[in-house]
């Protein structure tokens, strides 16, 4: 006779877009490591799948990967439009991942008793009914950025108009919003409402309330008015990170002496820049932002995402060679951990902030879409842990001035002071006995029982 936990098959619906996937997969893995006779079908698409570390499908057997069609069909000629591919996805998402987890079922011989998703997956809900399994969707961002998706019903019946006529009323009826106009909130909630992902998260917020459990890349104490809020609104909220502290991290190697650069400066002095994998500041910018960096001399190390010859100002990269870096990829998280970087310029991703809190770096915010701009209001003045571009658009006196005050400048210390405190409360939440850990455990339980 079969032990319990051998009959137990767990789905993972990953979303193949962005940052979701791997931080998705980590939390499988340190799932699968404690639970190594429980089952898990991993479901992503192909090339999302290559993507990720294959030796992870390696070191942990109890995790297959299955692929799930990406909605291209096969005489696919690209538009040029950057969200099509994303669009031809959501079409046909909700079979493609039905189909892939029947294929998993029939190989595995065993019923589905759990389902793991993106929380963009809405349909997690309806499937997890119909195979009268468990819900948990896990959501990537941060516990503001989830309140307004769930609530976005009452702000849209709030501000029923997609122009400017709301864009400058507060929300101050949410916790933690009395800084937030509406327009600042994520495209898709009382703008842009058409649009498919905008489809596709809203049903996701009115979906979440269902689920056995909501777990959140984020912890208890960050921002506790709209956690308590939260937690009235689900049947159980997980805060299970930061992961990039409570999860198996992939080791970025450091090829081009990142590291080994930051050794030689002193404590603080060091500007990283980081954009994520997704998108570049506009031509105009990015000059900008290299004028700033020569003019100003500050030490700099800058993760480029494209091709800097050709980007960048014509001979930028000869002239900075004894001041600055410029590497296609950087190990993120060992740089904000190093005691020289002294401020993070970024897009203001969730994942990017979290890392930043853990290595207690204050941060220069130059958000573009989604919940980027919401973050950036909550790191500048909710905590007092950042500075936003003025305007949002980087211009080379703009920056010299936020890198003087966040390199040597008063408002620098203040905000290095405030995000060591930040630190600390996240290094609490990931002790032995902290909330974070005692979340991943009951995280785990429902999981695998």
């Amino acid at each position: 006779m079969k032990a319990a936990s051998e009959t137990l098959h767990v789905a993972i619906l990953a979303f193949p877009f962005g940052t979701h996937s791997v931080p998705l997969l980590n939390i499988v893995q340190r799932i699968a490591a404690d639970s190594p006779k429980v089952t898990f079908s991993f479901f992503c698409t192909a090339t999302n799948i290559a993507d990720a570390h294959a030796s992870i499908f390696l070191e942990f057997p109890n995790i297959k990967p299955y692929n799930v069609n990406d909605g291209v069909p096969a005489d696919y000629v690209p538009s040029g439009h950057p969200l099509e591919r994303v669009h031809l996805f959501l079409r046909e998402m909700q079979k493609n991942y039905q189909q892939a987890m029947e294929q998993a079922v029939a190989e595995e011989g065993k019923k589905i008793t759990c389902i793991v998703t993106d929380a963009f997956l809405w349909f997690g809900a309806e499937m997890a009914e119909q195979m009268r399994a468990k819900w948990i969707p896990v959501w990537m961002a941060g516990p503001h950025a989830l309140l307004t998706h769930v609530v976005t019903d009452l702000l849209r019946q709030k501000f029923p108009c997609d122009d400017d006529a709301c864009a400058d009323q507060i929300l101050s009826f949410l916790p933690c919003f009395s800084s937030v106009k509406v327009r600042d909130l994520p495209e898709g909630i009382v703008r842009e409402i058409e649009e498919p992902f905008a489809l596709m998260i809203h049903k996701a917020g009115q979906m979440l309330p269902k689920a056995t459990a909501v777990a959140i890349n984020s912890y208890d104490t960050i921002l506790p008015p709209i956690v308590n809020d939260l937690e009235s609104k689900f049947r159980m909220l997980l805060h299970i990170g930061p992961l990039a502290l409570t999860t198996l991290q992939p080791a970025i190697p450091d090829k081009h002496g990142c590291l080994q650069w930051l050794d030689m400066h002193k404590t603080a002095s060091v500007l990283y820049i980081g954009f994520g994998s997704v998108i570049l500041p506009p031509p105009h910018e990015l000059s900008a932002l290299a004028q700033a960096l020569e003019e100003g001399r500050f030490p700099f190390i800058w993760s480029f995402r494209g091709n800097p010859e050709k980007q960048l100002p014509e001979g930028f990269l000869e002239r900075t060679e004894k001041q600055g870096i410029v590497v296609p990829w950087a190990p993120q998280v060992d740089i904000l951990k190093h005691s020289s970087t002294g401020v993070f310029m970024t897009h203001c991703g969730w994942n990017s902030i979290l890392e930043s809190i853990a290595g207690g770096v204050p941060m220069i915010c130059r958000p573009f879409f989604g919940d980027q701009r919401l973050n950036t209001l909550m790191l500048e003045r909710e905590w007092g842990v950042a500075m936003a571009v003025e305007n949002g658009v980087i211009t080379k006196d703009e920056i010299i001035r936020v890198l003087e005050s966040s390199l040597s400048g008063e408002k620098g210390k203040t905000m290095r002071s405030n995000i060591g405190s930040l630190k600390q409360s996240a290094m609490k939440a990931v002790e032995p006995c902290g909330s974070s850990t005692l979340n991943f455990s009951t995280l785990i339980e429902l999981v695998t029982t």
